[in-house]
């Protein structure tokens, strides 16, 4: 079994460490601030909190897991290890700077699977010193409990850290799709921005409100395809009346290139989103701990899945 550990001690880092001393890992996880060991301590501790609050898992389970884990801002303590999920910063400088810790502490032939979620695994390889060793992981929030990973490959990745992550990412019971090459937005955010697009030029358009394109999504779209595919979805409709409807909708979807309105004014103002209050909901009115676990509910299941410590 390979010796893991996650580079990054953030949000994503945090829940990629619950994940895996939730499957009975041991795992040591690489900060660079006390402030931010103490974070992450307490945010994985929060995700146990929850996963027992909902009857997925024991105290017992939270104290052995618990256990199982290391936090240090001392990228010696990579010493040994063979698997490195990398979860720091979306920058150049600091991607290179911790590819090279992991080439001079792991081991020699430690796979490094980047959590990018926007650069291209290209770049990524050329600020590696081990290129071959290198690969996108790109998970999805809450990281611990949504099961898809976007496995991306580049022009010199190995074969092996190919198979050695898919492995790995199975015996975390991850879900994978791999990518052949890099494309901005991978899958799963290109689907995404083209419905956030739409949404926000249907509201702009003064056709509906936020809450309603939500709903629309939520009891329609989401079940829709929550049991059978997209794909699979469209191929078993028939080219016939899909091509049909492509014809009444295409020409009337959005097709801007730049940003809308609606995400300029937010910038602008600097007040849009949870943290600030306030966007095209107010989050003053909203329960914040009440939107946490319903972000995490449809994942519940798959925790049943976990190898439990």
């Amino acid at each position: 079994m390979e010796k893991i550990a996650v580079y990054g001690a953030g949000t994503i880092g945090s829940c990629e460490a619950t994940l895996i001393i939730g499957n009975s890992l041991p795992c040591t996880v690489i900060g660079h601030s006390e402030a931010g060991l103490e974070r992450c301590k307490k945010a994985i501790a929060q995700n146990w909190d929850d996963l027992i609050a909902h009857g997925l898992a024991a105290e017992s389970n939270k104290t052995n897991a618990m256990a199982m884990l290391k936090v240090t801002n001392d990228p010696a303590a990579l010493e040994g290890h063979t698997f490195v999920f990398e979860a720091v910063a979306e920058g150049a400088a600091e991607k290179q700077e911790v590819y090279e810790a992991i080439a001079q502490y792991a081991a020699e032939d430690a796979v490094v699977a980047s959590c990018s979620s926007s650069m291209d695994a290209e770049i990524l390889a050329g600020l590696s010193p081990k290129p071959g060793n290198l690969l996108i992981a790109h998970p999805f929030q809450p990281v611990h409990m949504l099961p898809l990973v976007e496995v991306v490959r580049h022009e010199k990745t190995a074969q092996s850290a190919i198979d050695r992550s898919l492995s790995l990412l199975k015996t975390l019971h991850r879900q994978v799709v791999v990518l052949n090459r890099s494309v901005p937005g991978l899958l799963v955010n290109r689907f995404a921005q083209a419905l956030f697009r739409e949404s926000i030029y249907l509201i702009e358009q003064g056709i509906t409100s936020a809450a309603d394109i939500d709903r629309a999504v939520k009891y329609a779209v989401g079940m829709r395809y929550a049991s059978i595919g997209l794909l699979e979805y469209f191929d078993a409709v028939g080219f016939g009346l899909e091509s049909t409807i492509a014809g009444n909708v295409y020409p009337d979807l959005c097709d801007t290139k730049e940003l809308q309105k609606t995400v300029l004014d937010g910038l602008a103002s600097g007040q849009t989103g949870q943290a600030a209050g306030k966007g095209l909901y107010d989050w003053s009115q909203k329960d914040s701990d009440d939107f946490r676990l319903r972000k995490q509910s449809p994942y519940f299941a798959g925790v049943k899945e976990w190898t439990m410590p």
